[in-house]
């Protein structure tokens, strides 16, 4: 059985609710359907209308946001309308059906290459959502998962590939320039996305040595002591964020509560960048010392 789950998201209309799952839903598309006839070709808009509050159904690449009617509030129902998207899914439930998904137009997309601290990794950002986990690939045989990765490896001067969100970034080998390089790679991802090519296979990525969990997209805190968890969390809301805007990405590896030593993993931009290991070392030890008073000694930073 597919390993689906939905979150709950409300929206700037109190009566529009997002369901948002996490794997996609639809290859680049949008469908709006405002009533059960619209929604013939789409089997679960369609089990949708038959709930007498919903009024339109909108459904786009990781979720599916429902319009309701005022005779209830979402507060009394949402449970069970996620409950029955999640079985659903899970039973093998057709989102669309494939003559609704030919017969809308293909979507624009647009790529812009943005350069990094890093001068051997190059950020191609794109302005949808691309892949809804972190995913990092160094070598061709670690792309088993990512359809993309393994043709972006092709290309000769492709060493490693990063992806989150709405960005790819690329390491490429000393043997190129980026001025020579950029609008071919760019030109490939903008039309690859188009033809609805896909990105990374449906589940979470894994390494190829399952021993290596060092880049592991998410962090189960579940098993994770308090001040580890603290950590987390800071890291996640204060850290990545700026990470990812220069194309890469952080993850807590460790925490020794004897010696206070912080462990993180660079990805990315930030992975092998001559100035990041030093830079966010000592930027996220001095925030983590602050914030997590008499807790954290030290923060050691390791190249993904």
């Amino acid at each position: 059985m597919r390993d689906l789950n939905i979150e709950i998201k409300t929206t700037n209309r109190p009566s529009i609710l997002k369901f948002e799952i996490n794997e996609f839903l639809t290859e680049q598309k949008s469908f709006e359907f405002n009533n059960i006839e619209e929604a013939k070709n789409s089997p679960i808009a369609s089990q949708l209308f038959h709930l007498p509050f919903v009024k339109t159904v909108f459904i786009s690449q990781n979720f599916i946001a429902i319009e309701k009617f005022n005779i209830v509030e979402w507060e009394d129902v949402q449970n069970e309308v996620a409950e029955q998207l999640l079985n659903f899914l899970k039973n093998g439930g057709k989102v669309v059906n494939d003559i609704e998904e030919k017969s809308t137009k293909k979507v624009p997309v647009t790529v812009y290459a943005e350069s990094t601290p890093n001068p051997s990794v190059m950020k191609f950002v794109a302005n949808k959502k691309l892949v809804l986990e972190t995913a990092e690939f160094k070598s061709i045989d670690d792309a088993q998962n990512s359809p993309l990765a393994q043709k972006l490896f092709h290309f000769p001067f492709v060493k490693e590939v990063f992806m989150d969100e709405n960005y790819i970034s690329i390491h490429k080998y000393d043997m190129a320039e980026w001025d020579m390089i950029t609008n071919e790679l760019r030109g490939f991802i903008k039309n690859y996305v188009e033809e609805g090519g896909k990105i990374l296979e449906t589940g979470k990525v894994q390494p190829k040595d399952e021993s290596k969990t060092d880049n592991s997209p998410k962090i189960d805190t579940s098993n994770l002591d308090d001040v580890s968890k603290e950590i987390v969390q800071i890291l996640e809301e204060y850290v990545k964020p700026a990470v990812a805007s220069d194309g890469g990405n952080i993850v807590f590896k460790s925490y020794n509560k004897d010696s206070q030593q912080v462990e993180v993993i660079l990805q990315g931009a930030c992975s092998g960048c001559p100035s990041s290991t030093i830079t966010l070392k000592n930027g996220i030890e001095t925030m983590l010392k602050e914030m997590l008073n008499n807790k954290v000694s030290s923060v050691v930073a390791y190249n993904g």
